[in-house]
């Protein structure tokens, strides 16, 4: 089963509303940590899972954005919004600055109900897997490989997360990277299930500066790699200056195309992928964080196609 993690900014909760319908059938399980101080997009976002028959989880002890210092309201909103139904589920960032006992009181109000654990640099697995009573928990990991430190929590439900997204400047992508093969091995890894940061990748950022280049980032499986997942970079020419983002997008929106017409092509045809060539037809930019919608919601169709091909 695919976690998808999400940081909740805007673009991202817009693409988790519009792909419910395909998180719900594939029966994927986003994890969203909250950055910004209104919640009213992430709510839509979470009804419309729940409108789906889709479940998410919730963290409400975020490590970034606005609810860093404070998850409290976070609580409270997922209590009263959600608290009779399990679809969205409560889950805490256990980091390296926290204890045994720091871990421990932060769960303890949930004793009674599932929980997610999403383990996130904390540095004692063993003392706290040796404290914990709970049954009904679910333990995330954002290091795939550090298989040590999973040890005590073998007899769980165990999800690893690992993010395949090297960040660079657009300019310097090539034109291929490999993004991941956590979706083929998580069982012989021991896990239950699997995610990644998706095209985003895990480094965040409050806001962006000007781009003097724009990159499209599109994932595909590649049959002929033992079905390994790789991320096309399309990256626009003229980047010495920041000015005409709409050229830029063009630039490499035409490389976008050329590659989904080439013999062979490994790109899924999803609905990102038809309103990429809809855009491409009307000549049409739609902006920057619309683009990152797009990668983010035919990264989601992509799997959703390997999990259930035809």
């Amino acid at each position: 089963m695919y976690y998808p993690f999400f940081r909740g900014k805007q673009f991202e909760l817009l693409a988790i509303r519009e792909s419910a319908e395909v998180i719900s059938n594939a029966g994927f399980i986003p994890i969203i940590e909250p950055v910004r101080e209104v919640l009213s997009s992430l709510d839509r976002a979470l009804r419309e899972l729940v409108s789906r028959g889709a479940s998410a989880a919730v963290i409400v002890n975020p490590r970034l954005g606005d609810h860093r210092h404070d998850g409290d309201g976070l609580a409270a909103y997922l209590e009263e919004s959600f608290g009779d139904n399990d679809a969205v589920l409560p889950a805490l960032l256990l980091t390296n600055l926290m204890t045994v006992e720091d871990a421990m009181r932060a769960i303890s109000p949930y004793e009674d109900r599932p929980l997610m654990l999403v383990h996130a640099g904390f540095t004692d697995g063993k003392g706290l897997a040796a404290q914990l009573t709970a049954t009904q928990l679910t333990h995330v990991f954002l290091d795939a490989r550090n298989t040590l430190y999973r040890r005590p929590f073998i007899g769980g439900h165990r999800i690893l997360i690992e993010d395949g997204f090297e960040r660079k400047k657009n300019a310097d992508y090539s034109l291929v990277d490999r993004f991941s093969d956590l979706h083929i091995t998580y069982s012989e890894l021991g896990a239950n299930g699997y995610g990644d940061f998706l095209t985003v990748g895990d480094y965040y950022a409050e806001g962006g500066g000007p781009a003097y280049a724009v990159a499209i980032h599109l994932t595909y499986i590649d049959t002929d790699q033992d079905d390994a997942m790789f991320v096309y970079h399309f990256i626009s020419d003229s980047n010495d200056t920041p000015v005409d983002p709409a050229g830029k997008f063009s630039q490499a929106l035409s490389k976008l195309i050329a590659q989904l017409d080439s013999a062979g092509s490994c790109i899924e045809d999803t609905s990102a992928v038809q309103e990429f060539r809809e855009l491409h037809a009307r000549g049409h930019f739609p902006g920057l964080g619309y683009v990152k919608k797009l990668s983010i919601k035919h990264h989601l169709e992509t799997l959703a196609a390997f999990q259930s091909p035809g």
